[in-house]
């Protein structure tokens, strides 16, 4: 009988949890779901992270290539994000050009990129006006199940941090290139940005970490990044307005769990490096 309501009337299912301050999968609302991170699992790629979030899978792979720098900037490389949501992942989704959700997380993530100054794109420079690095960041959704945003950010910052180059350098006189695969030198990755999602249900109540039912029924939705102590960015692609209080107490909860997920991130790493 639980199972017809939640089809037929889902909402109403959900408000009777709601109403003893619990959800269905027994989470408290601003419990999130357990994280399993895994660093370095694709060994083809420069640098690479898998990421679950309860159900909600994203694989980032970190691929490198040479390229001339623009000639207004020839000191910057190139960080070119892209976020993938096949239908391998979800039934919402179809084969063809990358959907409007796609393309705005992979704005997102260059957005953040550039926000946090988390990389640098003078720090891909080999020789100025002549050699810079290209980095392309894909992100692939395995399976969603919601606040695929926040599992894409902890993905691409984790790869970041596993991904490690070839020592490079270009003969002045000749403009020869020559790389030493033996030597292999780390990105300046300078921080760790982390992403915090939150929903508003019934125009009032605010849930962090949502499922996929939960964003499908959501009145609104904010999402917080933040930087160790520093508040990056907020996005709030409309819906219900939220209040001065319900703002300070979302970037509360948020600096909090940044400060968790860094720490995992960091954990994963040494494990790693061991």
């Amino acid at each position: 009988m639980a199972e017809e309501i939640r089809i037929v009337q889902p909402k109403e299912y959900y408000k009777r949890f709601l109403e003893k301050d619990v959800r269905p999968d027994n989470r408290e609302l601003a419990e999130f779901r357990p994280v399993v991170l895994n660093i370095g699992c694709v060994t083809t790629a420069e640098g690479s992270a898998l990421i679950k979030i309860g159900n909600t899978t994203v694989i980032c792979g970190v691929k490198a290539e040479l390229a001339k720098p623009d000639a207004d900037q020839p000191k910057d490389g190139f960080i070119v994000p892209n976020v993938e949501l096949p239908p391998l992942c979800s039934s919402n989704f179809r084969p063809g050009p990358p959907g409007e959700q796609a393309q705005v997380l992979s704005q997102t993530m260059a957005d953040v990129i550039a926000d946090s100054q988390c990389l640098l794109s003078e720090s891909l420079c080999i020789c100025p006006g002549k050699l810079v690095w290209v980095l392309h960041i894909d992100l692939v959704c395995l399976d969603y199940d919601g606040n695929v945003m926040d599992a894409c950010m902890v993905a691409l910052v984790s790869a970041l941090r596993n991904t490690v180059l070839p020592k490079v350098t270009v003969d002045e006189e000749t403009g020869d290139i020559q790389t030493d695969p033996t030597t292999r030198v780390p990105l300046q990755v300078t921080c760790c940005p982390v992403a915090t999602t939150f929903i508003v249900f019934d125009n009032k109540l605010l849930l962090v970490d949502p499922t996929r039912e939960e964003e499908s029924m959501a009145t609104g939705a904010v999402t917080i990044v933040t930087e160790g102590d520093n508040l990056c960015s907020i996005y709030k692609p409309g819906g219900t307005p939220l209040t001065e209080n319900q703002i300070d107490n979302c970037i509360e909860r948020a600096f909090t769990h940044g400060r968790e997920v860094c720490r995992l991130i960091e954990d994963t790493l040494l494990s790693v490096d061991r």
